[in-house]
């Protein structure tokens, strides 16, 4: 039996939502098990108590929707405003 071109379908997958200022905040309070109006743009968020295993886990989900982050910028700027800096303009850069 031959498959007739007519016969085959693309399978896509969802773009995942842009990631967000407010769901960054979300994401690294629920890393922190804080609330999330307790992160401030300009906290550290390693005297917060974030470990780089979990800011790790953290890019990698923000990474999930094809945003190519680096790690290494995100370790340089260990604040909500820098990591929002960062997403903000690759995502502008993606668009």
């Amino acid at each position: 039996m031959a498959i007739e071109p007519g016969d085959i379908r693309r399978i896509l997958t969802p773009a995942a939502a842009p990631v967000t200022r407010e769901a960054m905040r979300a994401d690294i309070a629920r890393m922190l098990h804080e609330d999330p109006e307790e992160i401030g743009g300009g906290d550290s968020l390693i005297d917060l108590g974030l470990d780089s295993m979990r800011a790790m886990n953290l890019v990698l989900k923000w990474s999930e929707g094809g945003l190519a982050l680096d790690f290494a910028a995100f370790a340089e700027t260990p604040t909500l405003d820098g990591w929002w800096a960062l997403v903000e303009a690759r995502q502008s850069a993606g668009a």
